[in-house]
């Protein structure tokens, strides 16, 4: 098992220099990528072309770009430039976004995410192997009928075709879909203990293309906080968790709630669900049970860190990728050496 950093999109409580120095302190510890979020504010291609030329060995991820976002086809140009210009460290994580985002920021459906994500991944291949971009779907026509356009191919030639390809997934199909059409999984709130579910569907999705686990990459992103008391230690992560489990969605279609269900949290997904969205959000964030936070987080002193690091490893995982929640700079780039120091005792690598 290999560490990351994901990095969240910029807000008040960071800037891209912060970014940058976590990026750097990261290659320089040896952590194998660096993954940058987006929704609806900055951007993941920016931070991440920036983050490319500032830094030497670790790989850049998108976590995720956003499928509603772009065309394929700008993707792949997009993918095919900075793995170019970065000397082949470029992975492309990509995913649907949810339907808030997806019809609210970007005008576009949220409907039949599965065979839309299917054709998109497609497309994307297709273009980065350089061939004459024609495509016939339920989603995507390429060229359009009974107009001026005509099929075209990438006008240059990347470094490589064959691009590293993240899906972001939550639900056992979309699961399945991530193993039947990508080259690695982006988890999110993923507990140990419940790996083997999950990469029992991707194996399925494997199977169907005619493929097995082997190389495919399972990504943790986890929520990661360094304190000798693990109660505080949580009670940092829990507005975060509420945010996603009782606010992102609807009360009829919010896929993080669906994740906290099938950890046997329904009752409690519930109830942060039901105060989020009436507007108690401390009261959300204080009903997220502590046992969830736990089995989805790194928190504790770094024996703690260690012990959880080793179950991350035996469960399937295949890259730890931490998500910091530290107060400034300075204790998050402590929280990155501590956690590496933990990596090397826990004997995973």
């Amino acid at each position: 098992m290999k560490l990351g950093l994901s990095l969240s999109y910029q807000s008040r409580w960071s800037t891209p220099a912060d970014h940058l120095a976590l990026a750097q302190e990261a290659d320089r510890l040896g952590y194998a990528v660096v993954w940058v979020a987006e929704a609806y504010g900055s951007d993941s291609v920016s931070m991440l072309s920036w983050i490319a030329g500032q830094t030497a060995r670790i790989d850049v991820g998108s976590a995720v770009m956003q499928i509603p976002a772009r065309t394929p086809a700008a993707t792949a140009m997009t993918a095919a430039t900075i793995d170019t210009f970065s000397g082949g460290r470029f992975r492309l994580g990509l995913g649907v976004s949810g339907p808030q985002v997806s019809e609210g920021w970007h005008g576009v459906r949220f409907d039949k995410p599965l065979g839309r994500t299917r054709e998109y991944v497609g497309i994307v291949r297709r273009a980065l192997r350089r061939e004459v971009l024609e495509f016939d779907g339920e989603h995507y026509t390429l060229p359009l009928p009974d107009g001026p356009g005509k099929a075209l191919k990438l006008g240059f030639r990347p470094l490589r075709a064959d691009i590293p390809i993240y899906l972001a997934a939550v639900g056992p199909k979309n699961l399945e879909l991530a193993g039947e059409v990508t080259d690695g999984w982006l988890g999110i709130f993923v507990a140990p203990d419940q790996v083997q579910g999950q990469l029992a569907s991707i194996a399925a999705g494997r199977t169907r293309a005619g493929l097995d686990l082997k190389g495919f990459d399972v990504v943790a992103s986890v929520p990661t906080v360094l304190g000798d008391d693990v109660a505080a230690a949580a009670d940092v992560i829990r507005p975060h968790a509420a945010l996603y489990v009782g606010g992102m969605g609807s009360r009829k279609q919010n896929f993080y709630n669906g994740i906290a269900t099938r950890m046997g949290f329904a009752a409690e997904a519930a109830e942060v669900q039901d105060l989020y969205l009436t507007g108690r959000q401390r009261d959300a964030a204080a009903a997220v049970p502590q046992d969830f936070i736990d089995r989805t987080s790194l928190i504790g002193p770094k024996d703690r860190i260690k012990d959880h690091i080793q179950r991350y490893a035996e469960s399937g995982v295949t890259t730890l990728a931490l998500h910091l929640f530290a107060a400034d700079r300075e204790s998050s780039i402590t929280t990155l050496r501590t956690v590496a120091e933990a990596y090397e005792a826990a004997g995973v690598a």
